[in-house]
């Protein structure tokens, strides 16, 4: 189908990015061309750390939509990202997710490529007893296995498909480059990783992560332990063309008893949280950055986010599997310098978010309650005008979808809808 053909199937609303067909989130079509457009497109996407390849031959498996990718370092002490295919038939060369190789073997025909994917040996290349092998024009050093742009910043490992894509500062903007360099200028530790499937598009998980509107609101215990409500001092700042955004908020800034307390808002039907934790260190907070900001949710077009929430630190990056599915993976960190009480109390609050986190849980579940909500009327469109139809922040003030619209401002560009 022509792009102009499914654009025309699509037919997006006059309203622009304040309207979403719900077609998207399952359309198989439109599922494919996200990978070629989108996932191999012109755009930027988290591999891992150099926290994992901590010497020559350390490799991390990625996926960058469905593309599954090796990162890993050569002999040399470089990064590289590399497609995890064989030239031969296609074959998956790792299916380990981290571990350290001395080379690359196909297991099917044992065919190997050294660290920086070159084909160096074919199995019976020359045949047997001067009968078969390859063709005379057969050339090893035709076949490497493609490549990805890479770029890193503060430990972070991104890579790109496309040779359009523009470097990683510009592609991103300065403000969400400093807030990298804010909360990961420090040599940094993993703590735990763990994934998720989720019943649910990939982007709608995109969406969740930048909606301060319900952060609130389904998340009761944000609400009640005053770990993040749209009444404290905070905002949202966007990145390079709006696709990309940060929401911050300030803890200790916080008027809002009156707002959350009472009235239709689940937090002020929620009483078990009311007197208190057994356990008060879950929600101790020191100041890292030395700035007062509690919270701040960053995230990087089409799919990766980094997360401060008090003092608990995560990477997340989500993978679409299919066009009403895909697995969310958390990496949790802190810094190399902790000490053993601020890792044990980083661990801890890492209880707020993952699967089963006690503000997180019900982000995995409303994701699927959305896609089973709109699986009957797919002409049928979501409503986003909180803060107005376009995608500028407002100065101030964290009740707005500003950002959401601007993920799709960029998701429309590249797909062409």
């Amino acid at each position: 189908m022509a792009m102009t053909d499914l654009a025309m199937r699509v037919a997006w609303p006059a309203e622009g990015v304040a309207r979403v067909p719900f077609v998207v989130y399952s359309d198989p079509e439109i599922f494919e061309r996200e990978q070629s457009h989108i996932f191999r497109g012109p755009t930027w996407h988290f591999l891992g750390l150099e926290a994992q390849l901590p010497e020559a031959g350390s490799y991390v498996l990625a996926d960058v939509g469905d593309t599954p990718v090796i990162v890993l370092r050569d002999a040399a002490g470089d990064i590289g990202a590399l497609v995890n295919r064989c030239a031969h038939k296609g074959t998956q060369l790792l299916f380990v997710p981290e571990g350290k190789v001395k080379q690359l073997m196909c297991v099917y025909h044992n065919w190997c490529y050294d660290l920086g994917g070159r084909l160096t040996s074919v199995a019976f290349e020359k045949g047997v007893q001067g009968r078969g092998g390859m063709s005379p024009g057969f050339s090893k050093e035709s076949h490497s296995l493609a490549r990805l742009r890479v770029h890193r910043i503060c430990g972070l490992i991104f890579g790109t498909f496309s040779d359009a894509t523009p470097d990683f500062e510009t592609y991103v903007g300065p403000e969400l480059v400093a807030n990298i360099r804010r909360v990961c200028g420090r040599p940094l530790r993993i703590l735990g990783q763990y994934s998720q499937l989720l019943h649910s598009n990939w982007k709608l998980y995109i969406e969740n992560v930048q909606d301060p509107y319900h952060a609130s609101i389904l998340h009761a215990f944000n609400s009640v332990m005053k770990l993040d409500r749209l009444t404290m001092e905070g905002g949202v700042v966007k990145g390079a063309k709006g696709w990309h955004h940060i929401a911050f908020s300030k803890m200790t800034t916080d008027r809002g008893d009156e707002i959350y307390g009472k009235g239709p808002m689940r937090s002020a039907e929620i009483t078990a949280y009311g007197h208190g934790l057994r356990d008060p260190s879950l929600a101790e907070f020191w100041d890292d950055f030395g700035d007062g900001v509690s919270l701040t949710v960053q995230t990087i077009f089409p799919t990766f986010v980094l997360q401060q929430l008090r003092n608990s630190l995560a990477f997340r990056i989500v993978v679409p599997k299919t066009p009403t599915s895909s697995q969310l993976y958390w990496i949790a960190f802190g810094y190399a310098d902790d000490d053993e009480r601020k890792s044990a109390l980083r661990l801890k609050q890492a209880n707020y978010m993952g699967p089963a986190g006690l503000i997180s849980m019900e982000d995995g579940m409303v994701g699927g309650l959305v896609q089973r909500g709109i699986g009957g009327d797919r002409d049928k469109c979501s409503v986003l005008e909180l803060g107005g139809n376009d995608i500028e922040p407002i100065e101030g003030s964290r009740a707005s979808e500003s950002s959401v619209r601007g993920f799709w401002a960029g998701y429309r560009e590249l797909m062409g809808l």
